[in-house]
């Protein structure tokens, strides 16, 4: 458009104002008296050579039949032919216009050229489609940013009639709106004083927000903002339009969620894996919360069953919320130990098995009642959309894996049909690869059996130490090996502390080595102190010998592939006490590491392996201040070809002496270190342990006589100490516990009595005396007037059990703490 153009769209006068079209002014017999400069630059007639002549001397005097009359507000006036000074006529518009009063000017008549008209009308058309019936909003808003006039789409998005609203700030119509296009000032104010302060106009800003008129959806608007000024310069305001792209916007949205699962799902050969993967690329994009749910046997590596919902077992393991999306603790949860590395970590050209997942929620069983959209879904094997859910059936062939279920919240918007499809197609393309790896992990199951039951899955937090630690086996084909590790929760807030190795390697040592751990476990939870359980535990490793070699016909001594010996280290560290009680069976002695940086190996009787017998094992109590590091440790991280055991533990001192370091990063550089290459003849594991000290105001003790009294007592100093830590729930069942045990102790043992309670992640009651006969639980018949006291215990708490000491045992209850509100 030249400026000459511009200057004249920019001109809202009509053709046929007076002041723009030609202006002719006649008598009462039509004759010419006035003639003005528009009239000839239109008819190149000057006016001497028209005024005095007759009005049909140029202009025809009917409307010209073959074009049509004008519409309004043009009716009444006419289409005329008028003649050109050069003799070619032209199609005009004309109105006339009686002047009143008694001279000798009896009307005027203006006159245009028709295509000016025209072009006037289209312009009226134009305003007026942008006003009435265009789909782009339009509002003005002044340089206070206040609205000073909108067209009916923006009023139709506000939902009220434009005097209700006019001088509102666009902020406050949309108040929780936002812009979704980056770069660029962030809010609507910032945008719009941007424009009025520099004249840059912002085109295909894309802004998202709820409108008055439909406040429970979600919409998103293409926005360009310019300066609007006058004539003569000044800056008036500012003009907003916005047309709705909600559908397109959410195409987009479908089309880059399509493109991002593609290249997360199915990257991994792991069913939980893959299952959280549509999770973290539905939320919260797609949906608030995604849950996927699996059939068992779909983690164990099988095909599941038919036979509808009642005949599938699932299991919940991914699920993402919106909240847990903006947090970026996915990888590792506060509070939660990592998974032990896979074998080989690390080493170039090495496949590993994959760890578990971090963040698996495997094993919680889920059950959908009849009626429930999941229900329905494993019913009709079809997804089913109900309100803001949507579940979507995991098929694979003629099998049904599980469900992914889509939720929204109650204010959102419910799924369209668009989403459906999307949401059809994200899961079938995740139970594809689920498929995939479940074959993958079925053929993996055999031999990593061993290794699940090598090495506990999962350690849980524990009140007595922090601990980290490391595995790696020999064997790379099978990734399993003789070596385990094992923490052990026990009664008292106590920790149990493992650390073994069997000689040999591969499946055989391992199977052999699963034993151990699983015996070494029953054991403690009996509460024997380190020589007895070592005690036991080789009694058993002797007999597993013997029966091996009698079912191969061998004498015994004969060279053969059989696996015999193991070593044994077994620690258990009070929190309360500080005191830690070990013994070893052949093993490496523990490092110990206290607070101030002193490394020593304490002197422990060595004791002979397990299986061999001959000597008996002997303990050693030590105390350890609080935050002391100990390390349990096998030979095949210290010792190797071209290294002895003492450089081994000269070079692990080195690194444990490092007392800013956590854990974790000492067991990397202990391996780092000692297994520079990552590989290793033995099999090597490593156990660090930093001890903890329960608060005084966690551990109440009262020392009473062994008199009748002795209960009551008992019960009114625990109801007090429940009630000072906030347990004042508990004062029933504990009352009821401390006067059964004390009871029983004035009845059946000897010399004082001594009540402990212990605040921890439960409820800890101890009652000791200096007896050494354990009550037993039975069932009392119905005319039997005692014997019911100990069963009600055990029906009022979580666990309960004996501890045997020097001086006699303990006997101890656990009860689940309050619900924290």
């Amino acid at each position: 458009m030249t400026a000459s153009n511009a200057e004249q769209g920019a001109d809202f006068r009509g053709p046929l104002d007076v002041t723009r079209a030609a202006t002719v002014v006649v008598d009462a017999q039509d004759t010419v008296i006035g003639w003005s400069p528009a009239a000839e630059r239109l008819l190149a007639y000057k006016p001497q050579e028209i005024v005095g002549r007759s009005l049909a001397a140029f202009l025809a005097p009917g409307p010209t039949p073959s074009v049509p009359p004008l519409p309004p507000p043009f009716q009444g006036n006419a289409i005329r032919t008028a003649r050109h000074r050069d003799g070619r006529e032209l199609i005009v518009a004309t109105a006339m216009c009686p002047l009143p009063g008694a001279g000798t000017a009896a009307r005027v008549l203006v006159a245009t050229e028709l295509q000016d008209l025209r072009l006037w009308e289209s312009r009226l058309a134009l305003l007026h489609g942008l006003a009435t019936q265009s789909p782009l909003g339009l509002a003005i808003y002044d340089t206070e940013l206040r609205l000073t006039w909108c067209n009916a789409m923006y009023e139709r998005e506000i939902g009220r009639p434009f005097a209700e609203f006019r001088g509102t700030r666009a902020d406050q119509l949309y108040a929780d709106g936002r812009f979704v296009t980056t770069g660029h000032p962030p809010t609507l104010d910032a945008v719009m004083h941007h424009v009025l302060d520099t004249g840059e106009p912002y085109l295909d800003l894309h802004f998202q927000g709820r409108p008055p008129s439909d406040p429970e959806t979600e919409h998103v608007w293409s926005c360009a903002y310019y300066r609007l000024q006058d004539a003569d310069g000044h800056v008036l305001g500012v003009c907003e339009d916005a047309f709705d792209i909600s559908d397109r916007y959410k195409a987009q949205q479908r089309l880059a969620l399509l493109v991002e699962a593609g290249r997360g799902i199915g990257t991994a050969l792991d069913v939980t894996v893959t299952a959280e993967k549509i999770t973290e690329v539905a939320v919260p994009e797609f949906a608030e919360t995604v849950t996927v749910d699996l059939a068992r046997a779909v983690l164990e590596g099988e095909v599941p069953s038919a036979g509808g919902p009642a005949a599938m077992s699932l299991v919940r393991v991914a699920r993402c919320s919106a909240e847990e999306a903006d947090r970026e603790t996915r990888a590792g949860r506060p509070g939660q130990q990592p998974p032990p590395p896979p074998p080989r970590a690390g080493r170039p050209g090495q496949q590993s098995p994959p760890p578990p997942p971090v963040n698996a929620v495997s094993d919680s069983p889920v059950e959908y009642p009849a009626g429930s959209p999941q229900y329905r879904s494993l019913s009709s094997g079809g997804l089913v959309l109900d309100d803001t859910a949507l579940v979507v059936p995991l098929r694979a062939g003629n099998s049904t894996l599980g469900l992914v279920t889509f939720l929204r919240g109650t204010g959102s918007a419910t799924f369209d049909s668009g989403e459906v499809a999307l949401a059809d197609e994200l899961v079938a393309r995740t139970a594809v690869s689920i498929d995939n790896a479940r074959r993958f992990t079925r053929e993996r199951t055999a031999s990593l059996a061993l290794q699940r039951q090598l090495l506990p899955q999962h350690v849980p937090e524990q009140s007595a130490v922090d601990l980290a630690y490391r595995y790696l086996p020999s064997d790379d084909m099978t990734g399993v090996g003789g070596d385990w590790f094992d923490v052990i929760p026990l009664s008292g807030t106590r920790v149990g502390l493992v650390v073994g190795d069997v000689v040999g390697h591969g499946l055989q040592a391992a199977a052999t080595m699963g034993r151990l751990r699983t015996t070494v476990r029953a054991f403690a939870q009996m509460d024997l102190d380190p020589v007895e359980l070592l005690s036991r535990l080789d009694d058993l490793v002797a007999q597993s010998v013997e029966e091996q070699w009698g079912e191969l016909g061998m004498p015994h001594g004969t060279d053969a592939d059989v696996t015999t010996g193991a070593t044994c280290l077994y620690a258990v560290y009070d929190p309360v006490s500080r005191r830690c009680v070990m013994a070893r069976a052949g093993h490496l002695p523990p490092a110990v590491v206290e607070p101030d940086g002193r490394l020593s190996f304490p002197l422990l009787p060595a004791g002979p392996p397990l299986g061999i017998g001959g000597l008996p094992f002997e303990s050693m109590e030590i105390e350890l201040p609080v935050g002391s590091l100990l390390a349990l440790f096998t030979d095949g991280l210290v010792e190797a070809r071209d290294r002895d055991i003492d450089h081994g533990l000269e070079i692990l001192g080195q690194v444990l002496s490092d007392r800013n370091a956590s854990l974790e990063v000492l067991c990397d550089r202990a391996v780092a270190e000692l297994l520079p290459d990552g590989s290793t003849a033995d099999d090597t594991a490593l156990l660090l342990v930093r001890t903890r000290e329960l608060d005084t105001s966690q551990v109440t003790e009262w020392e009473l006589p062994a008199e009748l009294v002795a209960a009551g007592h008992a019960r009114d100093l625990a109801t007090r100490q429940l009630h000072q830590w906030g347990l004042e729930e508990l004062s029933f069942a504990t009352e009821l516990v401390v006067s059964e045990l004390v009871t029983n102790a004035v009845r059946y043992a000897e010399g004082p009595i001594q009540v402990r309670l212990i605040r921890d992640r439960t409820l800890l009651c101890e009652v000791a005396d200096r007896g050494h006969t354990s009550p037993h639980l039975r069932h009392s018949g119905e005319e039997d007037e005692g014997g019911r006291g100990l069963f009600i215990v055990a029906q009022l708490v979580q666990r309960w059990g004996t501890r045997y000491t020097r001086s006699g045992k303990t006997i101890w209850t656990e009860q689940a703490l309050p619900a924290t509100r």
